[in-house]
């Protein structure tokens, strides 16, 4: 059995993970890890585990935690695992990273990620940026398999990128005129509390942010412009609305030629042919969120709009799934020669 630490167990993506290996018949879970909540047995704070999983959350500090394990999951926020990856690394674990400290290769990319997110721009691990891979398993299913190091893919990043990879792939729409409209639950925010997603200042009420530049443009753009070979730039919007979790990703582009629905669908269909987790639907499918809720697909409603020659992609996932614990459980699983299926092969929970 594969065994598994993870350091940030008690946010969200942590519990995610933990109910996703609980369920994997090739893992069992060595420790829980956290700061918050250190003592405290995992089912106590969340109830939904009774029964499940009683163990101790343990500190960073404590010596069972600081043990070898195979695998080792940083659901941590920014600055963390560029300061502790090198241990568990040298101890000969693979590491999957939540944060955006390694999903980037090019120090002047990190660095704008980080001015961006109000962050310190010197990574403190440069090295180790010339190991990560980023953990897009539809675009970098063989990268990850020799990989130690991966770089989980920002939530609001994956559904863009999937959304759009086809048609940039084959330069059928105008790179400096693409437009991402993405909406999140306030899940996306993580665990921790903040005035504005007090129960008043959320319900009822939804508004963008970040206008000045969120951080996820950066790995859009990174990794747009590695399947078109040249730079490639987006207008990024985000919005947070009052849902627990789910994002949709409206996406636009002109498109550089006439080109027929059957066409743009055959595309899609062949690029998506061999990525179990990416689902395409035509434009007559009502889809949303609640479709996708609980599972680690992507759904895409490709259209065009021909009065406008418009690429229009609806893209929709779970934040804490495809877009969170349920990537970096698919990353595992190709670290280690698994099915990328295993322990992720069911839909989602409706309504």
């Amino acid at each position: 059995m594969i065994q598994a630490k993870i350091i940030g167990a008690t946010g969200y993506g942590g519990v995610g993970i933990t109910e996703l290996l609980l369920n994997h018949s090739e893992v069992e879970i060595s420790c829980l890890v956290a700061k918050t909540d250190a003592e405290k047995r995992m089912s106590e704070i969340y109830p939904h585990l009774a029964g499940y999983c009683e163990m101790p959350i343990l500190f960073p500090e404590d010596s069972e935690a600081q043990k070898p394990a195979d695998i080792v999951f940083f659901a941590t926020p920014d600055g963390i695992a560029m300061k502790s990856a090198r241990a568990e690394l040298d101890q000969g674990a693979k590491v999957i990273d939540y944060s955006g400290d390694f999903r980037f290769r090019a120090e002047n990319i990190y660095s704008e990620y980080a001015q961006r997110w109000g962050r310190a721009s010197d990574h403190q691990a440069v090295d180790l940026m010339a190991q990560t891979v980023y953990g897009l398993p539809e675009l970098h299913e063989a990268e990850i398999a020799a990989a130690s190091l991966v770089g989980n893919v920002g939530c609001f990043a994956i559904g863009t990128i999937l959304g759009l990879a086809p048609v940039v792939a084959d330069h059928l729409v105008d790179l400096n005129h693409i437009i991402c409209d993405c909406k999140s639950g306030v899940s996306g925010a993580g665990k921790k509390a903040h005035e504005s997603f007090h129960f008043s200042n959320r319900q009822d009420h939804m508004n963008a942010y970040r206008l000045t530049g969120h951080q996820h443009v950066c790995e859009i753009e990174q990794e747009l412009s590695a399947l078109a070979g040249k730079p490639v730039k987006v207008t990024f919007t985000t919005q947070v609305v009052p849902a627990n979790r789910g994002i949709l990703s409206c996406l636009y582009a002109p498109l550089l030629s006439d080109l027929s629905y059957k066409k743009l669908m055959d595309i899609y269909e062949t690029f998506y042919r061999d990525h179990y987790f990416v689902r395409i639907f035509d434009r007559h499918r009502v889809l949303g969120t609640a479709h996708v809720r609980g599972s680690n697909f992507c759904n895409l409603v490709v259209d065009i709009d021909e009065r406008t020659n418009t690429l229009r992609v609806i893209s929709c996932i779970d934040n804490l799934m495809k877009g969170q614990a349920g990537n970096a459980l698919q990353n595992m699983n190709i670290l280690f020669g698994f099915p990328q299926t295993m322990g992720l092969d069911h839909p989602g929970v409706y309504p």
